[in-house]
């Protein structure tokens, strides 16, 4: 059993930023930066800032202090460097993450359950990617000019972090999923949606079948970045292995940016699922059983260059808003 129901954890309040192109794509943002250094001469500076804006401001408007009780997250950088960096000399404890871009979820996960047993009272989950570091890193640098494939996906700019409590608010996370470990043999990094789009579907029947749930009980079902290529193939797999078919179905990267933006099978990273969750599910009245499927593709450049074959995990959050 890898599903956990929670009596007494909420959601109190939530910060986030983008970059450029997130911000003349679909969602309407309210904090965005004009260009991908935001005022830094490098770019991992740049991330760091954006997820210290976002930090900083959560604790300013609860009045925190620096008093966060327990800190989760971590991003797509060699070792979370980023928010490593981020937190530097705040004596706040913190839990570095990494499920690629499932890592948000994750940190959900940890902090759910250390609040629902009584441990803490409150934290914060954090993450955040920039196009530019994880592009150099995973595929080529920009400048490098490499054609992309039809199927590859854009990391998404931004940060985010979420602020959970004990103390009831009108957001419960009401339950989650620990995703198993599932690779179907694809070694093609550029293809993460084939990739991840197993993981989702698998982890959406474990689910189901351990919370004793129909598909339809959620208003809306929403993956994290499988693209819109991935997004085929996962409702593809739940209808053929499982005879799922959801009523109401999105994937966040999927409508991130506009068609017009070229960002190919739509946006990726472990920002894009708190970006929609935060920015437009959130502010949603139909929305109120939210059933997050955060996918991760758990690859390496190491890993790729050696030809393996690809990995991928997905982590499943239960959201309920009472409006």
């Amino acid at each position: 059993m890898s599903s956990f129901k929670y009596d007494n954890v909420y959601i109190k309040d939530c910060e986030s930023i983008v970059g450029p192109k997130e911000a003349e794509g679909n969602i309407e943002f309210k904090n965005k930066i004009d260009d991908y250094y935001y005022g830094e001469d490098k770019i991992e500076d740049a991330e760091i800032k954006m997820q210290n804006f976002c930090l900083a401001n959560l604790m300013k408007k609860n009045k925190l202090n620096n008093k966060v009780e327990l800190l989760v997250g971590g991003d797509l950088l060699n070792q979370i460097a980023v928010t490593s960096y981020n937190i530097v000399n705040r004596e706040i404890p913190f839990l570095g993450v990494y499920n690629a871009c499932a890592t948000f979820n994750e940190s959900l996960i940890v902090l759910a359950n250390f609040i629902n047993t009584g441990l803490i009272n409150s934290g914060i989950a954090i993450t955040s990617s920039h196009n530019l570091n994880a592009e150099r890193q995973y595929r080529f640098p920009i400048e490098y000019g490499a054609q992309k494939k039809c199927y590859t996906t854009f990391t998404t700019t931004g940060a985010a972090a979420m602020l959970l409590t004990k103390e009831q608010t009108n957001a419960k996370l009401e339950s989650s999923t620990i995703g198993c470990v599932v690779d179907y043999g694809i070694k093609d990094s550029s293809n993460m949606g084939a990739v991840m789009a197993p993981s989702a579907a698998h982890t959406l029947n474990k689910h189901l079948k351990e919370m004793k749930r129909d598909i339809g009980y959620y208003d809306i079902i929403v993956t994290g970045d499988l693209g819109k290529l991935g997004s085929n193939i996962f409702l593809k797999l739940i209808k053929e292995d499982y005879g799922y078919v959801p009523k109401n179905y999105i994937d966040a990267a999927s409508i991130l940016y506009k068609e017009n933006q070229e960002t190919f099978q739509g946006g990726s990273g472990p920002v894009v699922i708190p970006l929609v969750l935060i920015n437009k599910l959130l502010n949603d009245k139909q929305n109120k059983r939210i059933l997050l499927l955060a996918t991760g593709s758990l690859h390496s450049p190491l890993m790729v260059n050696l030809k393996k074959s690809i990995p991928a995990i997905t982590h499943a959050v239960s959201i309920e808003v009472v409006k």
